[in-house]
Order: C-alpha cells, then structure tokens, then sequence
C-alpha cells in the first residue's frame, strides 16, 4: 500500500478494520436522565480548563439509553457535566464519562476528545421510578432515581437549548515521545435535535469514591433538578476554540 492510498483510506485505527465509522452520528431515541446538584465552587474552578469559566456551583450528572446509535448499535452512558461560560456566553463542559462499547469511546476520544472511559451505566425503569446506574467493574460508583413521568416539560424550550448551547471538551492526543501532540479546547452544537418527550421530577443522588472513577470529588450538597427526556440528535464534527500549544509558545 503506497502513500496516497494509505492517506486516501485513512480515517480511524486500525486502518484496515476502522472501530468506527466515518461521522456525523445520529441517535434515534437517546434517552436522557439528567439530575442537576450543587457541588462547590473551589472544586470546579480547579478542574475546569480555561479560558472557561465557571459561574455557578453546578454539576449535571446523566444517565443515557442510546438504543439506536447509527453506527455504534445499542449502548447506554453516564457522566458529569458541568454549565460554563465561554466570551460571556453559557455552555457545557464534559468533565467525565463512563460506556459500555468500545466504538464510541474510541471515536469521540479521537475526534473530538470526550473524556469516555470503559464502565458499565444503565438507565431503566423500575414500576414508578427513573433508575440510572453507573457500575465500574461491578462495583456501583452513582445511583440516580426519578419519578417516573411525574410533571411534563415544554420540549420545544428544551430543543432550543440543546441546539444553540455549545459543548466543550478538552482533546489531548500525545506524540509519540509522549509530550502532548494535540492539546486543544473542542467545541461542537447539536444538531437535527428532536425532543420527543420531556419530564421533570424530584429525584435523588448518590455518588460513592472511586480511585479509577472519580465522580464523587464532585460532592453533592442539595438536587437542584431533575429532567427525564427522549430525543433524536445527531452529533456532528466540531471546532476549534483554543489550542494550548500555541498559546504556551509551543
């Protein structure tokens, strides 16, 4: 194989089986638990990159169903989230994140750099309640539980959001003496969003600490709120906010 047909192939490792294939990637589906909590501030400000800054003592702790992954199949997620600016303007920055399938772990590590590590989450219902579990290696690090369908939400309010918030995400890729090759603040907007359903609840959480799972270093002072969603998205390529590298004269 000579050099352009490598670089004409190329898009994903291994280069003969890709773990993945090419994006965008749409979810039918994607169901959402997602319970808001107050953590404190200290902690947040120490953990999140700028030039993002923290405003609130916010976290959003989801749990996610994607049974529908076009690409990827039936999988299901859970991680933290927390509210940011960025040029005076709210965003979300994706602080953890723990899956059960290896393809999306290795294409949003790669292309966009969301923070996804191996774990087993869940999210179903149990007669009344909401329950979302995250489990890494068979020992429960969160439990979030909500009443099920208990008040309905406007879900064209909630499209709007999803749809004009940015993400953000920190993508480190090392070189191959280890040094950091990529090290860049990423950032990408939900597109073809389609809430199909949406509920609010009360709704409990617990975090328990983990050395290799480290949710609970965001402490749990009070909920704050909880909301129950079914959407379609469909998660395009994103952008470039802030290269580190160039910016640390590198």
């Amino acid at each position: 194989m000579n050099s352009k047909e490598i670089a004409s192939k190329a898009f994903a490792m291994p280069l003969c089986s890709p773990s993945y294939p090419k994006a965008p990637f749409h979810f039918v589906n994607r169901e959402y638990l997602i319970i808001t909590y107050e953590t404190d501030l200290d902690v947040l400000r120490a953990i999140v990159p700028e030039p993002l800054e923290v405003v609130e003592p916010y976290v959003k702790f989801e749990f996610m169903s994607m049974p529908d992954s076009h690409g990827f199949g039936n999988y299901s997620e859970a991680g933290q989230v927390i509210p940011v600016r960025y040029k005076d303007k709210p965003g979300n920055y994706y602080h953890s994140m723990f899956l059960d399938n290896f393809g999306p772990i290795a294409a949003g590590r790669e292309i966009w750099g969301f923070p996804k590590a191996l774990a087993q989450p869940s999210l179903k219902v149990h007669t009344d309640v909401l329950t979302g579990k995250l489990m890494y290696h068979n020992e429960q690090i969160a439990l979030g539980t909500m009443a099920y369908k208990y008040k309905a939400l406007d879900t064209k309010a909630i499209e709007k959001n999803f749809s004009e918030t940015p993400n953000y995400l920190l993508k480190i890729i090392p070189d191959v003496d280890g040094s950091p090759r990529i090290c860049e603040l990423v950032y990408f907007l939900l597109t073809n969003v389609n809430v199909k359903e949406a509920w609010e609840g009360p709704a409990e959480l617990e975090l328990i600490h983990h050395t290799m799972a480290p949710v609970a270093q965001l402490p749990i002072k009070k909920i704050v709120s909880a909301v129950h969603l079914l959407t379609d998205v469909t998660l395009p390529f994103g952008h470039i906010a802030h290269d580190y590298l160039k910016h640390n004269g590198n």
